[in-house]
């Protein structure tokens, strides 16, 4: 296998190929892949969020890492529909990702739930057909990021302008990985199959609903860096397929959070 195609794989097929090696050279060509794919992905995401940053301004550095990881999710997985409905619903994914945090920065208390819980829904449902591949996380994320950090006013405008460059950006990428597949599949024809017997439909309305009751909590009663508690519920409610107990989930989560609160106070002590 030639080294460049080596660093196109996942770290996870990397690794079952390390297991599989019968030679220490052989192991050693992978780990060296893996570090090499490590470094480069770091350093690009440091070149592509600081260009975006520094023409859109730093206010807007949430959107650019939520960008950059579109980017790279979007070259091996896309949204299971043709691409002229991809395409368009990518537009639809960055206009909620830039317009809605804003406007539940503003909207009374009341409309928060059905705000969040819309804008969370149609982002999955627009994107995640298999949770598996991870888009729903990748979603989820940056919805939950840019909703604890909105913009207003100029700032708002050079969000709205940042993400139609990444809109080119991915929409380019999608169009080149992804154009001959599902052909004749329209997003219709995804919304006609919606079925709450189906996990996956199960999976999307859980997680829409749990984490905007989280958010609105947390912006009802002024949490600090509410975002965070987004964060976790996203995480204790994302695996897939549906599991009914979350408990040693919950636990691990909560003695990292606590663990992390700690570090933090040592550290500005």
């Amino acid at each position: 296998m030639r080294f460049y195609d080596a660093l196109q794989m996942d770290p996870s097929v990397l690794k079952r190929k390390i297991s599989a090696c019968d030679t220490g050279k052989e192991k050693a060509y992978y780990w060296t892949a893996i570090a090499v794919r490590s470094v480069l992905i770091v350093a690009f995401a440091i070149v592509f969020i600081s260009l975006l940053s520094g023409v859109f301004g730093a206010d807007n550095t949430p959107l650019a890492v939520a960008l950059f990881c579109m980017m790279l999710g979007i070259r091996f997985v896309n949204f299971e529909y043709c691409i002229g409905d991809s395409l368009v619903a990518l537009a639809a994914v960055l206009a909620i990702l830039v317009l809605v945090p804003s406007a539940a920065a503003v909207v009374p208390p009341v409309l928060l739930i059905p705000l969040h819980f819309a804008a969370f829904f149609a982002l999955l449902y627009m994107t995640t057909q298999r949770p598996e591949m991870g888009n729903g996380g990748l979603y989820s994320f940056a919805y939950i990021y840019l909703t604890g950090n909105p913009m207003m006013g100029e700032s708002l405008i050079r969000r709205g302008l940042m993400a139609l460059v990444g809109y080119l950006i991915c929409g380019a990428i999608l169009f080149a990985k992804h154009r001959h597949q599902h052909k004749t599949t329209r997003f219709h024809h995804v919304m006609g199959k919606f079925d709450l017997s189906q996990p996956v439909h199960l999976w999307q309305l859980r997680m829409a609903l749990g984490v905007s009751l989280v958010m609105t909590a947390g912006q009802v009663f002024g949490v600090e860096r509410f975002m965070w508690m987004g964060f976790a519920c996203a995480s204790l409610l994302s695996q897939y397929p549906y599991s009914g107990s979350t408990i040693a989930r919950f636990r691990q989560r909560l003695v990292g959070a606590v663990a992390g609160s700690c570090a933090f106070f040592c550290s500005i002590w």
